[in-house]
């Protein structure tokens, strides 16, 4: 699986403002539920919003990848931003988010869920690549980047 094949040039951000880590895992949500036909923006929500207050999805490094199952969700697929502003996700590190990768599946896709965020963590580990990701001016930029990493990862 490439991350392009669930990630679309229209579900990534940058900038994304919100006020608050919540505000931007909503605004996530409702992107996918415009352009993935999300049926269930609002149960989303919560089911990220849940997952999210059981345990932070911030894993340092400036980074966040908030996730969550829903009915309403389709088929697997991932929305990117980068923020305005730094905000406080209470990552493992202590420092603040600007760069938010949000995972959302089927309730039954529990494989692929796990497949893409092991894909989303490998890809991060890339120095270069994170920082290029949150210098990225656009969405169609940040979403070129992706395309090209894992153009040379498969070589």
């Amino acid at each position: 699986m490439r991350l392009t094949d669930i990630l679309h040039p229209d579900c990534v951000k940058v900038p994304l403002v919100a006020a608050n880590k919540q505000a931007a895992i909503n605004a996530l949500v409702d992107l996918l539920a415009e352009t993935r036909g999300i049926s269930d923006a609002d149960e989303l929500k919560n089911a990220v919003w849940q997952r999210e207050t059981t345990r932070t999805t911030g894993i340092g490094h400036g980074i966040a990848i908030p996730h969550g199952k829903s009915a309403g969700v389709g088929e697997l697929c991932m929305a990117i931003a980068r923020t305005a502003e730094p905000l406080e996700f209470k990552a493992i590190d202590g420092k603040p988010v600007d760069l938010i990768l949000l995972l959302v599946s089927p309730q039954d896709q529990t494989g692929p869920h796990i497949q893409a965020l092991a894909r989303i963590s490998r890809m991060l580990t890339d120095d270069a690549f994170r920082s290029a990701l949150k210098a990225a001016e656009t969405g169609e930029q940040a979403y070129q980047l992706i395309v090209d990493h894992e153009a040379k990862a498969a070589v």
